[in-house]
Parts: structure tokens; sequence; C-alpha cells
């Protein structure tokens, strides 16, 4: 899945206790981890997969690929987000 989506919450959830690393930004699972839930079901938490290649685009932070803090220009991913939102809802009113 996508970074920052809640894949490590989850299997945390499930298992109803603190079995996988989890935070606000991406990149706190490095690497794929073996959870067993019960004595019949085993999950794997893995880190997010971003299917892109070539240099990032602006709307990268927007799918959890970047981590927020480490973005050079905030203008581009935030032009993104106004270019998806209807006006109506941006304005205020």
């Amino acid at each position: 899945g996508y970074p920052n989506v809640g894949k490590s919450s989850l299997i945390n959830s499930l298992k109803r206790s603190r079995a996988c690393g989890v935070g606000a930004t991406p990149g706190v699972t490095k690497c794929l981890q073996a959870v067993q839930l019960d004595r019949h079901i085993q999950l794997l938490d893995c880190p997010g997969v971003v299917m892109e290649t070539g240099p990032p685009t602006a709307a990268a932070p927007l799918r959890g690929a970047l981590d927020p803090q480490r973005l050079r220009d905030p203008l581009g991913p935030a032009a993104a987000i106004l270019r998806r939102c209807p006006p109506q809802q941006v304005g205020g009113e």
C-alpha cells in the first residue's frame, strides 16, 4: 500500500498491542516484518510502495511519498491540493 495509510496501525489494532512502529511521517517502517496474529494467521507489515519513476511530481507529497518536512517548496503540493478542491470548499464561506 501507499506510505502512511495505516498498514502498521491496522496490524497493531488487530493484534491489540504495539507490534509495529507507527508515526505521522512516511518511512517509519523500514523493512518487512511478520506479525503472528493467532495460531493460523500471520500478517506482513512492509514499507509503503509508490509506483512512480522519474523525478517527484508536485502531487507526490499528497500520496505520502515525501516527508512534508523535507519539501524544498511547499507551494507545488499546496497548488495541487487547491486544484483538486471545489472553490466553495476553499473559500471559507
